[in-house]
């Protein structure tokens, strides 16, 4: 029963390889919008303020579409390390050796979606929206998140 159980951990290669699947899909579908939406400007031949504002918010959407395939990979690797094998060759400050570490990447990470979510959304912002409510959501959701990674880094020096 014991060596099942120690087996069983193989299993997480499924979860491991469908989020590498996911991360590599987002990453190939950022490329193509790139091309995509740079193509349409230059053949448009408009420059003015207004295409660099929606070039600008494409942009900005597509650098979301990045970071999420970075959890993604995070996410992978993470789970890969954990379960299966630590030795993968990663720069240091990516290599994962417990849940702990896979936390606080993750948090990292998905502080820098936030603020990038919610620049988006302040570029294109119509004066209509309420930004305060969700620049507010998203202010208190980065401080509860590194408030939770000071307490940890408090906890881990005494």
């Amino acid at each position: 029963m014991t060596r099942l159980i120690g087996l069983m951990r193989y299993i997480i290669l499924v979860a491991v390889l469908v989020t590498l699947v996911a991360a590599t899909a987002l990453i190939l579908f950022g490329a193509v919008e790139t091309y995509v939406v740079t193509r349409d400007v230059f053949s448009k031949g408009e420059f003015t303020s207004k295409v660099a504002k929606t070039l600008l918010l494409s942009f900005i959407e597509i650098t979301d579409i990045f970071l999420l395939a970075t959890v993604l990979y995070i996410v992978a690797l993470g789970l890969y390390e954990l379960f299966i094998d630590d030795r993968v060759p990663v720069p240091s400050w990516l290599e994962i050796h417990t849940l702990d570490d896979l936390k606080d990447k993750l948090i990292g990470v998905i502080i820098v979606v936030i603020g990038v979510g919610f620049l988006g959304q302040f570029t294109s912002w119509n004066g209509e929206t309420n930004l305060l409510i969700s620049g507010g959501g998203a202010a208190l959701i980065i401080v509860a998140l590194t408030f939770f990674l000071g307490q940890k880094s408090k906890k881990d020096k005494e």
